[in-house]
């Protein structure tokens, strides 16, 4: 019996998901392709019979980017109303319930597929990042209780999963001569289908203090196009790579064990199934090196396939046995406290596994090792600025392991010098600013969260300079320290001394007393309530999404005497709009 398993994935993560219920699919006699939602014909799917759908919601309630065309054409009007009865369906959500709109888009989806007449065979999964597992504490049952619904419509066998010892891979490596022609990488998208621009980096500086506990940088990028421009809100997706110091550990570890490969081995991917997909990445042969430089994300936390994966040669039983209980459901507390808590990367867990990393092939790593995926940066100016900006802190931070966690895009950005050319792809922000240039828009932007209300800002009064009648501009923004981390202080000092600006600063640790962004508001209650009710302000608020997205909202419905009736109608109507991360 035919399955189709289609994914709307950003980082990756539902990608994953999506893969291990289409290997169990196989193990259990189905057969169908696993695909992301751009590689489907949406008007194909009144042919389908059966389809599971893993969809991550990303920011506010927003459908992963290789969704939107789907989605798009899922809510034409034009579709008849029962046109997909013959559809039954399974829906998988990963969310983050930090987030007001929680799981959102597999929310949205799944009572849209039913308004057109498909039937669910199971209720909705909503995996939450918030979990202490993670998206397996629902992913893990719910894919199981899929199963079992599944039983009575195909008559499939279940126990044929837990006997089965069919290997389901998605690749085929072949080896080729060490002087084989290979294609340059640096610098290419691999997991993006438009067009990269091409960008100078102008100026790379830190932006917060030297002593201070983080490292702030503000990247001013030149394209090299004419084409090139953008809207406020939008963002700049780059293409990672790899530290030359994780490169270096990787293949230590690869001569350490005397594996027959190195950097210099050449292969060729091929999709081992009809219905896999093969990514861009593996488009052209490649050695190891690039692999390991350009391709595989060497700092990722594993997932339980890489475990499985690693298990597969090992001659150790011990080691066996341990990596093949974290990666079943039995073991998930094991994985958590060995895995997730202290952010073991690959690399460790490769260190950790000797006997398994001794026997590995070419065919396992190709297998195992999740694929870099980009980076989105909000946008910090408008494009007549003439130059691309971008404000970016770097993560860094410590577990109980010995070396600290390092983001691996921020720190690769980190690194790059004044005149490197650097890569990247606009694409549209969540955003959605009033065309109406006269009515009032409220900021509240603490740290990195002010990046895109510089590039509206900016907008705004070049519009004014060229003669249009601009609302006021409002700004709510929030740091630890004015010496310290006070971003684009030198803007805010300008357009407060132009009175282009209504700027509200608060420093949480320069007084006894700590001041964030909602006392603030909360101290201007009568000025910004005259702003939303008689003037029809919009608010935006971007930052982190830990507690002070909801302590912004609780202090605006303060603020207009608790109707909080008022401030969801805002919401639906887009004139409160939020763009966080976690």
């Amino acid at each position: 019996m035919r399955l189709l398993v289609l994914y709307g994935s950003q980082t990756g993560t539902a990608q994953d998901v999506a893969e291990q219920i289409w290997r169990e699919s196989h193990q259990l006699g189905f057969q169908g392709p696993v695909l992301p939602f751009d590689e489907y014909d949406m008007t194909k799917l009144i042919e389908e019979r059966l389809v599971v759908f893993v969809v991550a919601t990303t920011g506010d309630g927003v459908e992963p980017d290789n969704m939107k065309l789907a989605w798009r054409f899922l809510l034409k009007r034009s579709l008849p109303a029962q046109s997909l009865q013959g559809v039954q369906f399974a829906c998988l959500g990963l969310g983050d319930s930090s987030y007001p709109k929680f799981n959102f888009a597999a929310k949205k989806l799944s009572k849209r597929l039913q308004n057109l007449g498909a039937s669910s065979v199971c209720p909705v999964g909503l995996c939450d990042d918030q979990h202490d597992y993670g998206h397996l504490g629902v992913s893990l049952s719910w894919t199981k209780d899929l199963w079992t619904a599944l039983k009575g419509i195909s008559g499939l066998d279940e126990s044929k999963l837990s006997n089965s010892h069919q290997t389901i891979v998605k690749w085929s490596v072949k080896e080729l001569p060490k002087d084989s022609q290979i294609a340059p990488m640096d610098n290419l998208l691999w997991s993006q289908k438009q067009a990269a621009h091409s960008f100078k980096i102008l100026d790379n500086q830190r932006t917060t203090a030297v002593d201070h506990f983080q490292d702030v940088r503000f990247l001013r990028l030149q394209g090299k196009t004419e084409d090139l421009g953008w809207e406020p809100g939008d963002v700049l997706d780059v293409q990672p790579q790899n530290s030359d110091e994780a490169v270096q550990t990787f293949f230590d570890l690869v001569r350490e064990h005397s594996l027959n490969f190195d950097e210099s081995t050449v292969v060729e991917v091929s999709s081992a199934h009809q219905d896999m997909p093969l990514p861009i990445a593996y488009s052209n042969p490649l050695n190891l090196l690039q692999a390991a430089k350009f391709v595989w994300d060497l700092s990722a936390k594993p997932r339980q396939r890489f475990l499985e994966v690693l298990a597969q040669n090992c001659g150790d039983e011990m080691e066996k046995e341990k990596l093949l209980e974290f990666s079943s459901a039995e073991g998930i507390d094991d994985l958590v406290a060995y895995v997730n808590r202290p952010r073991r990367n690959l690399l460790e867990v490769l260190e950790d596994f000797r006997h398994a990393t001794s026997s590995l092939t070419l065919q396992q790593l190709f297998e195992m090792m999740p694929l870099i995926q980009p980076r989105s940066f909000s946008i910090a100016s408008d494009v007549s600025a003439l130059s691309l900006d971008l404000l970016v802190a770097v993560v860094e931070y410590k577990t109980i392991m010995h070396t600290p966690r390092l983001g691996l895009c921020s720190n690769w950005l980190k690194t790059l010098k004044s005149g490197t050319e650097l890569r990247g792809v606009v694409k549209r922000g969540t955003m959605v600013w009033p065309k109406d240039l006269s009515i009032p828009l409220i900021m509240v932007g603490p740290g990195t969260g002010i990046a895109p209300f510089r590039s509206i800002i900016q907008n705004r009064l070049y519009a004014q300079s060229k003669g249009a009648t601009i609302g006021p501009l409002v700004v709510f923004f929030g740091c630890r320290n004015k010496a310290a981390d006070f971003h684009f202080g030198n803007d805010f000092s300008t357009w407060t001394y132009a009175k282009q600006v209504e700027a509200h600063t608060a420093f949480s640790r320069d007084q006894d007393q700590k001041v964030y962004v909602q006392h603030l508001i909360a101290k201007n209650a009568s000025h910004l309530a005259r702003l939303i009710k008689d003037l029809n302000a919009y608010i935006y608020v971007a930052g982190n999404s830990n507690n002070m997205p909801k302590s912004v909202k609780e202090a605006f419905i303060e603020i207009l005497n608790g109707d909080v009736d008022y401030v969801e109608l805002m919401i639906k109507k887009r004139r409160y709009q939020e763009e966080t991360w976690a």
